[in-house]
């Protein structure tokens, strides 16, 4: 019997878990998505992956929650501020025994999921991509992804470990963890680093990193994000610094999602990276007044939109 899993925002990210999990026999893959031009191309031509790897993936994509079956795992890719929308349009796919993953960005997204499921994943991923057109998505960078249970919910590593290896088999490169905050918070302090100073900067990721005045004000952030790990018992899961390296000597010139939401005027995830570093710091009694001041100047843009006098 296939095991059925159930992709929640199928844009870039999701779209690379969705095509992979696609190519194995045993797994039945779903995709919701609000966009009806995305999921009519996924479901007349099948989804297509180029650049990092190259293939097309057939599975059932919509934007009718109520066409998709009960899955026994979801995987949500949303943006962070769509993740309760989203959740509440699907959260009836998933039974007693479901376990659902979150791999966004920042820090907030378990706890809204599990207001609506049993069983949450915490998770990590670090590939990136973008929307080339519909049914289309450009692989731009590879990379890993960690995942282990979200505490308060209790979730049996059985299920972490069965998800793990579902995506190992398709080609993802994923790693089970018991405790993912490590890994988590490592991913939050370097976006919540590079994403905001992108964004307000409009440099791609290389260059902010090169260039002196935007690379220090990289690490200052990054050190403000360590602080509060620290200060609350998490050990990170590598260096930010390095991933702001390794992101630096990619190909291409890829732009931060953030800037890329700037760029389109949309809504930003600002609040689960910097908001969310600077309201653990003051739990914690931790200074973060530089992400505090990114996060005001970024939700001072965004406002700029709607009411620029």
């Amino acid at each position: 019997m296939s095991t059925k899993i159930c992709i929640v925002g199928c844009g870039a990210i999701g779209s690379l878990f969705a095509a992979h999990l696609a190519k194995l026999a045993d797994v039945e893959v779903h995709a919701y998505d609000v966009s009806k031009e995305h999921t009519k191309a996924i479901n007349e031509r099948g989804l297509r992956i180029s650049g990092a790897a190259d293939f097309t993936a057939r599975l059932h994509a919509t934007t009718d929650a109520r066409e998709i079956p009960p899955c026994e795992f979801g995987i949500v890719a949303t943006k962070s501020t769509h993740t309760r929308g989203a959740m509440q349009q699907t959260a009836h796919l998933f039974g007693e025994n479901s376990a659902v993953c979150s791999v966004q960005n920042g820090v907030g997204n378990e706890e809204i999921i599990a207001e609506q499921v049993k069983y949450v994943i915490r998770g990590t991923t670090f590939p990136a991509g973008h929307v080339i057109e519909p049914g289309h998505v450009g692989f731009d960078i590879n990379g890993d992804t960690w995942i282990g249970p979200y505490e308060p919910t209790k979730t049996p590593y059985a299920r972490v470990e069965k998800l793990a290896e579902l995506l190992n088999r398709a080609g993802m490169k994923v790693v089970p963890l018991q405790d993912a905050r490590g890994a988590q918070w490592t991913k939050l302090i370097f976006n919540a680093a590079t994403n905001p100073v992108g964004a307000l900067t409009l440099l791609h990721h290389g260059a902010a990193t090169r260039f002196a005045p935007t690379g220090a004000l990289f690490n200052a952030l990054i050190a403000e994000g360590e602080a509060v790990a620290k200060a609350l018992g998490i050990t990170l899961h590598g260096d930010p610094r390095a991933l702001v390296q390794k992101g630096a000597s990619a190909p291409g010139k890829h732009k931060a999602s953030m800037l890329q939401d700037i760029l389109a005027k949309r809504q930003t995830e600002v609040d689960f990276m910097n908001g969310a570093i600077a309201n653990w710091g003051e739990k914690a009694g931790v200074p973060t007044p530089l992400n505090r001041a990114v996060w005001q100047l970024i939700k001072g843009l965004e406002h700029s939109w709607t009411d620029p006098a």
